[in-house]
C-alpha cells in the first residue's frame, strides 16, 4: 500500500503483545509509516478501543480519513477470552497489584460456577475498577488509587451478550465473553467471585473480536512494519 492509501484511510488489525500499551502500539505504527512511506508527522492515526498493558489481542488502528470511524468502531460488541483466579482479590482486580485478600473456595463446584454465569447475562450494573483511566473530579481513578485516596465510583450499565466457561481447573476458570462497549472484564472477574461468596481476579485477558473484525486476521507490529515498502 502507498502513502496515499493510508491518508485516504485504512483499518489495520494489530495483535497487541503483552505489556505494551495501546498508545505504544499506535505510536510505533505511526513512526513506521512516517519513516518508510514519507507520511507527514501530523498524519492522523488512532485506535478504536484501549487494551490494558496486561491484555493481548485485537487493536483496531485507523489511519487518515478513517480516524472519523473510531467512534463507530468503539461502539461495536467485543469478544474476550481469559482466566479468572478464584479465591483471591487484588485492588486492581488483575495482576497489576498484589493479592490483598483470600477467600474460601471449598463450596465452589462446576454447578455453582455455571449458575453464577447466568446472573451476568443481559444488562448489568457494573462498577469500574479504581485502577482505571476514568476521570473523577478531573483526575483519573488510578491516580486517586495510587495516592491512597478513597473515591466513590458510580455504577454504569453494560450488556453481556454471551458468557461461557471454557475450562474449570480451580483455582483457575477460563471464559469467553461477548459484551458491549465500556464493559470492564476486570470488574466482571471481581463481581463473579463476590456472587459465589468468594473472591476472584483476572490473570489473563485476550480480545479476540471487535464487531466482525477478528484477531486471527491481525498481525504484530513488527510484521506490519515489514509489509511496508519504502517509497522511492
Amino acid at each position: 500500500m502507498t502513502a496515499e492509501d493510508f491518508q485516504n484511510g485504512q483499518i489495520i488489525l494489530i495483535d497487541k503483545p503483552l505489556h505494551w500499551t495501546s498508545f505504544q502500539a499506535v505510536n510505533k505504527l505511526k513512526w513506521a509509516l512516517i519513516s518508510k512511506l514519507g507520511l507527514p508527522k501530523k498524519f492522523k492515526i488512532g485506535h478504536a478501543g484501549t487494551l490494558d498493558p496486561l491484555a493481548t489481542g485485537l487493536l483496531l488502528v485507523c489511519t487518515g480519513k478513517f480516524t472519523k470511524r473510531i467512534t463507530e468502531l468503539q461502539g461495536q460488541a467485543k469478544e474476550y477470552t481469559g482466566t479468572f483466579y478464584i479465591g483471591a482479590t487484588t485492588p486492581s482486580y488483575d495482576l497489576e497489584t498484589e493479592i490483598d485478600q483470600t477467600f474460601p473456595t471449598e463450596h465452589i463446584d462446576e454447578a455453582l460456577i455455571q449458575e453464577t454465569v447466568k446472573q451476568f447475562l443481559g444488562e448489568i450494573d457494573q462498577k469500574p475498577p479504581i485502577y482505571s483511566a476514568i476521570k473523577k473530579d478531573g483526575v483519573r481513578l488510578y491516580e486517586h488509587a495510587r495516592a491512597g485516596e478513597t473515591v466513590e465510583i458510580a455504577t454504569r450499565k453494560t450488556t453481556i451478550h454471551e458468557f461461557e466457561i471454557t475450562r474449570i481447573a480451580l483455582p483457575e476458570v477460563d471464559f469467553r465473553v461477548v459484551c458491549s462497549k465500556g464493559t470492564y472484564i476486570r470488574s466482571l472477574a471481581f463481581d463473579f467471585g463476590k456472587v459465589m461468596n468468594s473472591g476472584s481476579h483476572l490473570t489473563a485477558l485476550r480480545r479476540t473480536k471487535i464487531g466482525d473484525y477478528n484477531v486471527n486476521n491481525g498481525m504484530d507490529v513488527e510484521a506490519f512494519e515489514q509489509t511496508l515498502a519504502p517509497q522511492l
